[in-house]
């Protein structure tokens, strides 16, 4: 037992060594930077809590702080709802399903600055394909400056990483449908459940695995959103697009503020795990208690 023990501590050091030099000495020492004034990200002056204390007075951090989580909630209401449907209806057509379960994932495949030049191209205000569209079909009133409206900016952006990932979120949602006993489904049928009684009181149940994975992951990505932002609008127009993670950049490689940079990404990181710890348990509880 001894030597099974040593063999599988020598078979971990690897993984663990990496791991220890590339995650937790960086996390330890940008946490000890936010409490620096630096800036570079070698350590400079102890300043304490000066860093998160301006936090509460930046308006630019807190215009990202509202973006993120609005954006965040957008985004996981809708994607979610999406994904659920589209998993319900490729459930129900099989010869559908089987057409296109692989080209769902497509999307999610792609780079996100793939993704980015693409649907800037789209949302171009003079010959983009979405405001020739809308013109063609006699519906030019509707036809934007997509990203260039502060108070579109930012859903325009969301809308992008709803289409990139709501076929990811169906394939989860599908694969739990799919394990679930026909058997079950039949009986609810014979009982007279069906469409939005069935789903509340039989799918909404079994699918709590389902949801535990897609709500945890959509809500993490989201407040972790930066590359779409950053490369479509650059936090513009007028800060509406700008997101916690653009603001750490813009204050930690385009004004050096390395430290004060580095206490909002703490902040972010303490956001992330609190949400994604919370919400994991209260869906996994959930499952439990089903």
């Amino acid at each position: 037992m001894l030597i099974s023990s040593r063999r599988a501590a020598l078979l971990l050091l690897p993984a663990t060594a990496i791991f220890g030099v590339f995650v937790i000495y960086p996390l330890i020492n940008g946490v000890l930077l936010s409490f620096m004034d630096s800036s570079g990200p070698q350590w400079g002056e102890f300043v304490g809590f000066d860093n998160y204390e301006r936090m509460l007075s930046d308006p630019l951090a807190l215009r990202a702080l509202g973006n993120t989580i609005a954006y965040t909630v957008v985004v996981v209401v809708v994607q979610n709802a999406l994904a659920l449907l589209i998993a319900y209806g490729l459930y129900q057509n099989p010869r559908v399903r089987n057409l296109v379960r692989g080209s769902i994932l497509l999307p999610a495949m792609m780079a996100f600055v793939a993704v980015a030049y693409l649907w800037s191209y789209i949302y171009n205000p003079l010959n983009g394909p979405l405001n020739s569209v809308l013109t063609s079909l006699g519906l030019g009133g509707l036809a934007q400056s997509w990203l260039g409206d502060p108070a579109l900016a930012m859903w325009s952006i969301a809308a992008v990483y709803i289409w990139q990932f709501t076929g990811y979120s169906t394939t989860i949602y599908l694969a739990n449908y799919l394990a679930i006993s026909p058997s079950l489904m039949e009986a609810a049928q014979l009982d007279g459940a069906s469409g939005l009684k069935r789903f509340l009181t039989i799918d909404w149940r079994l699918l709590a695995p389902s949801f535990t994975i897609n709500l945890t992951l959509t809500v993490i990505g989201s407040l972790r959103v930066f590359d779409l932002p950053f490369i479509m609008t650059e936090g513009g127009p007028a800060n509406s697009t700008q997101t916690l993670s653009t603001v750490i950049n813009t204050y930690s490689f385009s004004n050096f503020d390395f430290s004060y940079g580095t206490a909002i990404a703490v902040v972010l990181l303490i956001l992330t795990v609190i949400a994604g710890v919370t919400q994991a348990t209260l869906l996994r509880r959930r499952e439990v208690d089903l």
